[in-house]
């Protein structure tokens, strides 16, 4: 799929779309993984918007808090969602299938999720740099 970014939709946010076409990192932080899957936490501040990513594994989310969030995807579309907790989705990506979006939190508090990515899925897993991954001091 080619990008098709609106032409109203801010410079800023174009460049992160065009910057982070290819980035598996799908949450603030990687906080396990195992040969088989991959556990995230994102944590979105009121305001604050993650870097576009792809999506090329199945995977599922789940919601801890009550917000509302805006979702912008590869192909131009925008939208909101109000998210309470325990909401959860779940996504099958089959083999030369992703999805390339960025979350903006545009709610009153704080969001909060969990995204377990399945490794066992039609496309390779993307690299993740060590800079995401959950350290724990010793």
């Amino acid at each position: 799929m080619t990008l098709k970014p609106p032409p109203d939709w801010p410079a800023d946010l174009v460049a992160d779309m065009k910057a982070n076409e290819f980035c598996g990192v799908v949450g603030s932080v990687l906080v396990s993984e195992t040969d088989a899957l991959r556990v995230w936490h994102l944590h979105l501040p009121v305001g604050k918007r993650c870097n576009f990513h792809r999506h090329v594994l199945n995977y599922f989310w789940t919601c801890h808090t009550h917000g509302k969030a805006r979702g912008y995807y590869e192909d131009g579309s925008v939208r909101d969602v109000t998210h309470f907790p325990g909401d959860t989705r779940h996504f099958e990506f089959p083999k030369g299938t992703h999805m390339l979006h960025s979350v903006e939190n545009v709610g009153e508090t704080d969001l909060l999720f969990t995204t377990v990515e399945f490794k066992n899925s039609g496309n390779p897993a993307l690299p993740i740099p060590d800079s995401v991954r959950l350290t724990v001091a010793a």
